[in-house]
């Protein structure tokens, strides 16, 4: 039976994997290597001493996704505003785990003080606009040629979500 849950340090190390592949292969992340456990860790920490980092995990294969809510930047002003992120494992992708991480994600936020949630997309990524979409996010602004990975140009799309 699949599980969404808070992730704990014993997540950490799969955390990693399903990061570490976007990071060696896509344009997901802009980061260009791979995070250890030890970073990843006190992102983890850093996260979820305000919001949530939650983990997509079941009986067959453990943890095969994550999604969470981190500040979307550091001034006071923007306290009520969080970015979203979500991670599936490669080998998992189309199943619905994004779906129900973002799910879980927005009804937990529901219940703070948030008020704006953001969340990038980049490249050309029509799942990843589906999935904001889905949720009634709206495309808000679009970065042409804003990052340089694996030697192209890619572009980063934003969508908004404004909290009831």
């Amino acid at each position: 039976m699949p599980l969404i849950r808070s992730a704990h340090p014993d997540d950490v190390e799969r955390i990693c994997e399903i990061y570490n592949h976007y990071v060696r292969h896509g344009v997901a992340t802009f980061e260009e290597s791979a995070v250890s456990r030890e970073e990843m860790r006190g992102r983890i920490d850093e996260v979820q001493q305000q919001f949530f980092w939650l983990v997509y995990e079941d009986d067959a294969d453990g943890v095969i996704g994550y999604a969470y809510a981190a500040k979307w930047k550091t001034r006071s002003a923007y306290r009520f505003s969080v970015e979203t992120s979500v991670y599936i494992d490669a080998a998992q992708c189309g199943r619905g785990i994004g779906k129900a991480l973002y799910a879980e994600l927005l009804a937990r936020l529901r219940g703070t003080d948030v008020h704006s949630v953001v969340g990038g997309v980049a490249g050309d990524n029509p799942a990843s606009v589906a999935l904001h979409e889905s949720f009634g996010f709206r495309q808000v602004a679009r970065f042409e040629e804003i990052g340089h990975k694996f030697g192209q140009w890619i572009a980063v799309t934003y969508f908004q979500l404004l909290l009831a």
